[in-house]
C-alpha cells in the first residue's frame, strides 16, 4: 500500500498528539470522521501505525540523566551476539540497545537518577552482560532536541 496526502496527514497529527480523538483528527485532516476512522484502521491493519503510548517526564519519574553506553564485544559469533541482546533487554534501565557498524559493536540508551544510580547499574547489570570486551560510557549533560515522531 503506498501513502497518500491524507494518510500522511493523518500520521503527522497521530504521532504528534495520539490521544487526538477520531473527531477531531478528521476535522485536521478534512475528512468526514467514517472516512478518518476507516483510513486510521487501515494503517494500523497495514503497520504503519504500530502502536499509541504514553511519553513519561524523565524528571518526574526520578531518571533524569541519560547515559550513552558504547561496547565492544569480544567477538562477532552468532551465539555471542544473541546471547548479549537477550541479556540487554532483560535490564529495565536501557531503553535503547543498537547494533552498530564502526569502532563500537552495540550502542545502549541508558537512563539513571544521577551517577551513583548509574555506578549501580554498571556494577549489577552492565558489568556482566556476557562477552563484553570494553564499555565507554558518555553523560548527556542536556537534551537539546528529542522527537518521537518520524518525518512523514
Amino acid at each position: 500500500m503506498s501513502l497518500d496526502e491524507t494518510d500522511r496527514r493523518i500520521l503527522r497529527a497521530v504521532q504528534k498528539t495520539g490521544r487526538i480523538s477520531n473527531a477531531d483528527l478528521s476535522e485536521h485532516v478534512n475528512l468526514s470522521a467514517s472516512a478518518c476512522h476507516r483510513r486510521v484502521q487501515r494503517l494500523e491493519t497495514d503497520g504503519y501505525i504500530r502502536d499509541y503510548v504514553a511519553l513519561l517526564d524523565a524528571r518526574k519519574m526520578n531518571v533524569p540523566s541519560t547515559v550513552f553506553v558504547e561496547i565492544r564485544l569480544s567477538g562477532q559469533a552468532d551465539e555471542t551476539l544473541e546471547a548479549f541482546e537477550k541479556a540487554v533487554a532483560r535490564i529495565p534501565d536501557v531503553l535503547e540497545c543498537h547494533l552498530m557498524a564502526g569502532t563500537a559493536d552495540y550502542l545502549l540508551k541508558v537512563v539513571s537518577e544521577n551517577t551513583d544510580d548509574f555506578a549501580r547499574i554498571h556494577r549489577q547489570h552492565l558489568a556482566r552482560l556476557p562477552g563484553v570486551l570494553q564499555m565507554q560510557s558518555s553523560f548527556a549533560l542536556r537534551t537539546v532536541f528529542k522527537t518521537t515522531a518520524l518525518p512523514v
